[in-house]
């Protein structure tokens, strides 16, 4: 028998426990485990792993799979419609992983166009009343704060930070343990390391909170002690950030640094403010 099963399967057994007042469709594919409180809806398409457990009054409609262990608090809305004036009734998907918590009142949209999808990873936190867009990608251990409202096809890699109370503009793709302070105005790519922030949000530093809970600076101190020159080469000098790129690129860059120069080279890029491939690897 396969670890996800029909929820009809369910009523009743132990095995999922739905409350009487849920509102589940019998073609909703529910694993063992799963917990679903009063007044929650599900809708036929949906796919839920094994010991999820749904507050009450969550709403997950459309093509949603979402995987096991995550903690979905009471007034989430999960798959319905994109804000998207370009969406025509497509048949398209939201994908969530594994051991998410996805606090109260949050909201994720579907993605606008068939075939398209709007990604969670693995390990990620979203706090109450935030709002990701349509064609989003969140990486793998991941923290938005309450109320940030994150506009269609935002990118943002494993173990950023994004403060509370902000906006993030449609397109932004925010790097790899960047940190973004609340209440910034984020209208530009954040890249990865860096802390942004400000009204309009601008880079002011490394992020070295996150880099030493990462341990980088422990780790591989030479690899830390060329980032850290690299990003005042290329955000501190007197060089352009063009200029900046060619001399580190004369440099036998280690891995940290590599990244970020990668990063920016593709930011700058001709044609950048639009869709682009995902750097994220989360469900691929």
């Amino acid at each position: 028998m396969s670890e996800l099963q029909s929820s009809k399967n369910f009523f009743g057994d132990n095995d999922v426990n739905i409350h009487d007042y849920a509102d589940v469709s019998p073609k909703a594919e529910l694993g063992k485990g799963v917990y679903i409180g009063s007044g929650a809806v599900i809708g036929p398409e949906v796919i839920v792993g094994p010991n999820t457990w749904i507050g009450p009054n969550v709403i997950i409609e459309g093509r949603v799979k979402i995987g096991s262990n995550n903690k979905i608090f009471p007034g989430a809305c999960i798959g319905l419609e994109p804000q998207d004036l370009k969406y025509k009734g497509d048949f398209t998907d939201v994908l969530i992983g594994d051991n998410n918590t996805l606090r109260e009142c949050i909201t994720i949209n579907r993605a606008t166009f068939e075939g398209e999808k709007t990604i969670i990873g693995n390990g990620n936190l979203l706090m109450a009343y935030s709002h990701l867009g349509h064609n989003c990608e969140i990486g793998n251990n991941v923290v938005i704060a309450n109320s940030v409202q994150i506009a269609g096809h935002v990118f943002i890699e494993d173990r950023a930070v994004i403060g509370g109370c902000l906006g993030i503009h449609q397109f932004v793709h925010i790097g790899y343990l960047a940190m973004v302070g609340g209440m910034t105005r984020v209208d530009r790519d954040v890249p990865p390391y860096c802390l942004a922030e400000g009204h309009p949000g601008r880079m002011r530093g490394l992020n070295k909170v996150g880099i030493k809970r990462k341990s980088l600076d422990k780790e591989n101190k030479e690899d830390y002690l060329q980032l850290k020159r690299i990003w005042n080469l290329l955000f501190k000098s007197e060089y352009v950030i063009s200029d900046g790129l060619k001399m580190a690129r004369q440099e036998n860059l280690l891995q940290s640094s590599s990244r970020l120069c990668e990063f920016i080279e593709l930011s700058i890029g001709k044609g950048r403010r639009g869709p682009m491939p995902s750097l994220i690897s989360a469900n691929k």
